[in-house]
């Protein structure tokens, strides 16, 4: 096991540190042969034993391995990172300590457009024109926020009120420490494509670096069975059987039925389910059997 001994870089300001670690592929294999006794002597492969834990959820054994970092990220993307509140953690604190004096950047060419489907998402990139304006804008804002934060500061105003204006984009440090299993469904969250940019960065490095490296068995069983892998409801599955039936409409006239196809003026109404039942459909290489009406 190698795991890296210095930061890890995340963007120019932010970093992810391995701090310690407890245990390794062979601790999850360990805990599920104590929990499934003799029985496992069916199961005579670590990387299998491991791989059947993945497919089948026993999540259990994955929780006697923990990992501590020493993270800095912009609060506005901690925000969404302590979220999870299966670690445990210890912050920065600016009531006791002067606030990092280091801002989150975007780049010209990095301004993203609001997506029209997903509220909460992003679509593709502004102008360059657009960007240099707000990204010179995004300058002065940094400049003048430190700035009064200091006046503050040098004023004697007390750190837990000076610090009230400082934006979003400031950074922070602290300790998290978590199980591999909660860790595992950070990282199938935060890796995923639908997951906001900058935390996919952070989330992206913990787990090809840093997981990949520590238990490389489960790292390969998650990619197998979690993270590359397409999850069917009951919905989708009946409409990859009646596609593969070969009977033409079948599929639309059964998503109509459910009420996921509804003629609006221009085509169907917007669907999220729908719209991620085409995505698996496309992903698994099925042509989309019902088209959008002029």
């Amino acid at each position: 096991m190698t795991l890296p001994e210095k930061e890890l870089r995340v963007s120019t300001a932010g970093y992810v540190r391995v701090v310690d670690v407890m245990g390794d592929d062979s601790s999850i294999v360990q805990a599920a042969r104590v929990s499934y006794g003799k029985g496992t002597k069916k199961i005579s492969e670590d990387r299998g034993l491991i791989r059947y834990l993945m497919r089948h959820r026993h999540t259990t054994p994955f929780e006697m391995c923990e990992l501590k970092l020493l993270v800095r990220v912009p609060m506005d993307t901690w925000r969404q990172w302590i979220r999870h509140r299966t670690a445990s953690v210890n912050e920065y604190s600016t009531r006791y300590s002067i606030a990092i004096d280091d801002k989150a950047k975007t780049d010209p060419d990095k301004w993203r457009e609001q997506a029209e489907i997903i509220k909460q998402g992003s679509g593709g990139y502004l102008d360059s024109e657009v960007g240099e304006r707000l990204t010179a804008a995004e300058a002065k804002l940094h400049q003048h926020a430190q700035e009064v934060y200091d006046e503050r500061i040098e004023a004697g105003v007390a750190r837990e009120q000076a610090r009230k204006d400082l934006p979003l984009s400031t950074y922070t440090e602290a300790y998290w420490k978590i199980d591999l299993h909660n860790l595992l469904h950070f990282l199938e969250l935060r890796m995923n494509p639908r997951a906001q940019w900058e935390i996919r960065q952070y989330a992206n490095i913990i787990g090809h670096e840093i997981v990949a490296n520590w238990v490389p068995l489960t790292w390969e069983a998650f990619l197998d069975y979690r993270l590359n892998a397409t999850h069917l409801t009951a919905i989708d599955k009946e409409v990859i059987t009646r596609i593969n039936s070969g009977e033409e409409g079948a599929a639309e006239s059964y998503l109509r039925d459910i009420g996921l196809l509804k003629d609006g003026k221009t085509g169907f109404k917007k669907n999220r389910e729908r719209d991620e039942l085409e995505e698996k459909l496309q992903d698994l290489g099925y042509n989309i059997p019902w088209s959008t009406p002029d």
